[in-house]
């Protein structure tokens, strides 16, 4: 009787650690359909590829987890709200971060929790919200949505537009041995020049430099204050391991226990060096944004 009360016992274990979770989304995505590697998560340390499953039996036993996207391509935000479920169903309590909240918009995320919990969730968030225009509502209000009516805390990991201007302005110096060496900082600014499509006067990068890596460290600093197990969402560069956030970290002293899952589209290379993990869905119609730029 011992032994059988044991096995059942371990056997609800193996149960409980194994959540079931949500229904994976419907890619919506035009592109790429047909390539063997959509919907792929691969191991990027090992080259194993895993399912979902495994997927969250790894993430959900760090303490950290950052989850790199590419801003306009919906597959990414389902699968985030998708992520959220399913970490939050088998590690409750901790936070979530995004890159999208500003620190002057947390008293009204907190407000709309609060008011949430009473079963009263404004019903016009963007402005209760104070929603920032640039983050496109109709990808992120999902998201957003459901993270305001959990009772885990949705915190800001950005800077505000009045910080932005003064880095800008006086670009302090950063501190650190991981985030400041000639290799970053030099990736960094070619990435510039090119999300600018080379319009940007030399006399500008240095400032738009500064900007970049206090965003950066920001989030790093944001990250390692939030109750754990804390996830967060920003974009694929800042989540980088070679050049983001992660470097921050290590500055900071909190390396360890970060893995970082890249969205990427099919057809992008993500290296180990990148990230832990990486998910392929499909891609948006490819948009010639410096042609618009250039007339």
């Amino acid at each position: 009787m011992k032994y059988l009360l044991l096995s059942v016992l371990a056997l609800l274990a193996a149960c409980q650690s194994h959540t079931a979770a949500p229904p994976l989304p419907v890619w919506q995505s035009p592109q790429g359909r047909e390539s063997a590697d959509l919907g792929v998560i691969r191991d990027l340390r090992s080259g194993e590829q895993l399912t979902p499953q495994q997927l969250l039996d790894r993430l959900a036993t760090a303490p950290r987890v950052l989850v790199g996207e590419q801003h306009d391509n919906p597959d990414h935000h389902a699968l985030e709200l998708w992520l959220a479920r399913a970490l939050a169903a088998r590690r409750p309590g901790g936070s979530v971060l995004m890159e999208m909240i500003n620190p002057n918009q947390q008293a009204r995320v907190a407000a709309a929790q609060a008011a949430a919990t009473k079963g009263e969730a404004p019903t016009d968030l963007i402005g209760a919200l104070a929603w920032q225009p640039g983050w496109d509502w109709s990808l992120y209000g999902p998201l957003v949505t459901w993270l305001v009516k959990q009772p885990e805390p949705l915190l800001w990991a950005n800077l505000d537009r009045s910080e932005i201007m003064r880095i800008y302005a006086e670009q302090p110096p950063l501190k650190g041995v991981r985030s400041t060496t000639d290799a970053v900082r030099n990736s960094l600014l070619d990435d510039i020049r090119e999300s600018h499509c080379d319009l940007l006067p030399d006399s500008q990068l240095p400032a738009m430099l500064a900007v970049q890596q206090q965003r950066d460290r920001r989030m790093a600093e944001r990250l390692k204050a939030a109750p754990g197990p804390a996830l967060l969402i920003a974009g694929g560069f800042h989540a980088r391991r070679d050049l983001g956030v992660p470097l921050h970290l290590e500055d900071l002293g909190v390396g360890e226990g970060l893995l970082v899952l890249m969205l990427a589209e099919v057809g992008r290379a993500v290296t180990p060096g990148q990230a832990d993990y990486v998910w392929y869905t499909p891609a948006l119609p490819p948009t010639d944004y410096c042609a618009t730029l250039r007339r």
